[in-house]
């Protein structure tokens, strides 16, 4: 039988589910096509926060310092991406010219760029005065060189960020022979792991926004929709509720047992699965958010299984204390799946990725709930909760939320949904 949209909303939303999301939204159920425009509604919903200010940048670069202190690093050195976002509010690109930040252990922060790229870089300063430039016939890279002598260090240690290309290592080497080369990733990850209150402000509200385009996706979907339909709608009602680069996937039916997708032919069809991982920025921060629906009436395995895996992600909340390994978590969920027959281990039918990631400013940050993995779990830390059960041949279920570290233990960003009938899950407080 055919399910029209409507009748997919009631079987397979739930009437009251907007009412319990905490979503400001009447009831996903339309009953009218004034309702049903009401609650396609798609507002910004981000007003309410503020971007980081330059005293937070401020007091990263002092934390920066003094674990460059305790690590024996007399400055880093980082290239564009998040970390230069995150320590200067330069937003940059990468390319064949270099464009670095380096922050002395003692002393101003300084900025190497292309001459003709000056202006452009000081406009999104947030902090710093030191910009200097090299043009195309010169080498960039004694730049570097002059500022690390201008900053006393002639020799001693530089640590470069995890993401810098190798030819800037090559270079850097060149240019100051007497610096000894490492990691930076101790000053780093000291510094990003551990999420402020305003990070996990905008966080949260990147989360919202999700949620609230998955609301709007849900009642949009039709069948005989393909897989870039979906995307389409998801994007553009992250885009519409203030989301920045929103992103989305949506596997169906048989290609929602591979978790990133099949290029097999996908449509919407009344019965079939549909997997869908989505995610925007607000600010710099991310949300990451899976839901796993069916269109219509789910079957008793397609039931068993959401059930298995909102159970798998439970386990995980619950195993996530203060000062437990990250990797724990991941062992937890595993082990529950092998007594249900799963596995063993990644095998399928079974679990076949991690249970979650650090996020952040990136999608996917160091650590991560990971079998063997040590580090202990601490206030500020924020992580995806994204169990799955994937059954090759047939179908997939993944339901992620992503949590953050309090002093009491973790705190949902996004509620998980309690059953397969009521998908969307709510809000966190």
């Amino acid at each position: 039988m055919a399910f029209s949209k409507r009748e997919f909303l009631k079987v397979g939303l739930g009437a009251g589910v907007a009412a319990a999301s905490g979503l400001a939204s009447p009831m996903i159920a339309a009953t009218s096509d004034s309702d049903s425009k009401q609650v396609s509604a798609l507002q910004p919903v981000t007003a309410d926060v503020q971007p980081i200010g330059a005293d937070e940048r401020l007091a990263r670069i002092a934390k920066a310092q003094r674990l460059m202190l305790e690590h024996k690093l007399d400055a880093i050195l980082i290239e564009p991406g998040s970390a230069m976002l995150y320590y200067t509010g330069i937003n940059w690109w990468r390319s064949e010219r270099l464009t670095a930040v380096v922050i002395p252990r003692k002393g101003e922060i300084a900025v190497v760029t292309p001459y003709f790229e000056e202006p452009s870089v000081r406009e999104s300063m947030s902090v710093g005065r030191d910009v200097r430039t090299w043009n195309e016939h010169e080498n960039p890279f004694v730049r570097v060189a002059e500022i690390l002598t201008d900053r006393g260090i002639k020799g001693g240690t530089i640590g470069l960020e995890d993401t810098v290309r190798y030819f800037v290592v090559d270079g850097l080497k060149k240019a100051a022979p007497k610096v000894a080369i490492s990691s930076a990733l101790p000053v780093t990850l000291g510094c990003r792991m551990y999420k402020s209150a305003h990070e996990i402000a905008l966080m949260r509200k990147a989360n919202e926004v999700t949620l609230r385009a998955y609301q709007h996706v849900f009642q949009g979907l039709e069948v005989g929709m393909a897989p870039a339909d979906v995307v389409s709608m998801m994007q553009h009602a992250q885009g519409s509720l203030g989301g920045e680069s929103a992103w989305a996937m949506a596997l169906l039916n048989e290609a929602s047992a591979y978790p990133h997708g099949s290029g097999q032919l996908q449509t919407v069809k009344p019965g079939g699965i549909i997997l869908m991982d989505c995610g925007c920025k607000v600010h710099g921060y991310q949300s990451d958010i899976s839901r796993t629906l069916v269109f219509g009436e789910p079957d008793k395995h397609q039931r068993q299984v959401w059930g298995q895996v909102r159970q798998g992600q439970q386990i995980a909340f619950e195993t996530a204390a203060i000062g437990t390994p990250a990797g724990k978590v991941d062992d937890a969920v595993r082990a529950y799946y092998e007594s249900l027959g799963y596995g063993p281990g990644y095998a399928t039918p079974g679990l076949s990725h991690r249970t979650g990631h650090g996020i952040g400013m990136d999608g996917h940050e160091s650590v991560n709930f990971v079998h063997g993995e040590t580090t202990p779990l601490a206030p500020g830390m924020c992580f995806s909760n994204e169990p799955g059960l994937y059954i090759f041949g047939e179908f997939g279920v993944r339901l992620e939320d992503c949590i953050y570290m309090t002093e009491k233990g973790p705190a949902w960003f996004t509620v998980p949904p309690q059953s397969i009938d009521q998908p969307l899950g709510s809000l966190g407080v």
